[in-house]
């Protein structure tokens, strides 16, 4: 069994580490530690053949590093939709608390959320969730401040760094599955004119941006 410090770098890594090599100062950044920190755990995990560590080049996760995290985002994202769908959370609490809860948990007891969800392919935001080989779906999506206008589209992912931000999307209605039109979208990061459930509506440049949507067929 890993320690929870552990779990949190392999995640973090990973999150970070799409565009490459990761920094120990971005992981201080994300963890809210110290460089010293990271350079001792990196050092820890490169032992345990987690990642692959250069020194001032940067971190990157093995192929047993990223089983790791593809497990831990697994127990994260179906706990969110259990916590959301079965016992009433909002999307606003739901990360806090399933970061509590994911290291704490075995395979049978999410293979048993999975059951009771009936093998959700996503979460309450709308983030894929790893199969149980670690395998995530794969999707094409958009930025709404980007598609053209009179676009018919469906929300397919929020944006879940801000917790108010998730609660006024999830209050408007503004939440994955649902369909949209946009009428208008004004220059110089103006706001947006949409429809929704046949109401036209005004959402700003800075909660569009927040919203990853893909075109209706």
């Amino acid at each position: 069994m890993l320690s929870q410090s552990v779990q949190d770098y392999v995640k973090t890594i990973y999150k970070l580490q799409e565009g490459g090599l990761v920094s120990t100062t971005d992981i201080a950044k994300e963890l809210k530690v110290s460089g010293a920190s990271v350079t001792g755990m990196i050092k820890r995990l490169a032992d345990m053949k987690l990642v692959h560590y250069s020194s001032y080049k940067g971190v990157k996760l093995t192929e047993a590093g990223e089983k790791v995290a593809l497990e831990i985002i697994r127990f994260h994202r179906l706990l969110e939709l259990y916590l959301k769908e079965e016992l009433g959370f909002s999307l606003e609490k739901v990360h806090d608390e399933a970061c509590r809860l994911e290291h704490f948990i075995s395979e049978e007891f999410a293979e048993k959320i999975t059951n009771i969800l009936g093998d959700p392919k996503f979460d309450p935001h709308g983030h894929p969730i790893p199969t149980k080989d670690g395998k995530l779906p794969l999707y094409q999506e958009a930025i709404l401040t980007e598609v053209n206008e009179n676009s018919e589209v469906m929300i397919r992912r929020l944006g879940d760094s801000d917790p108010k931000l998730l609660d006024y999307l999830e209050k408007s209605g503004l939440i994955p599955g649902v369909f949209l039109k946009v009428i208008e979208i004004a220059p110089f990061n103006g706001p947006i004119t949409i429809t929704l459930n046949g109401k036209e509506k005004i959402i700003g440049n800075e909660v569009a941006k927040n919203l990853f949507v893909e075109y209706k067929d």
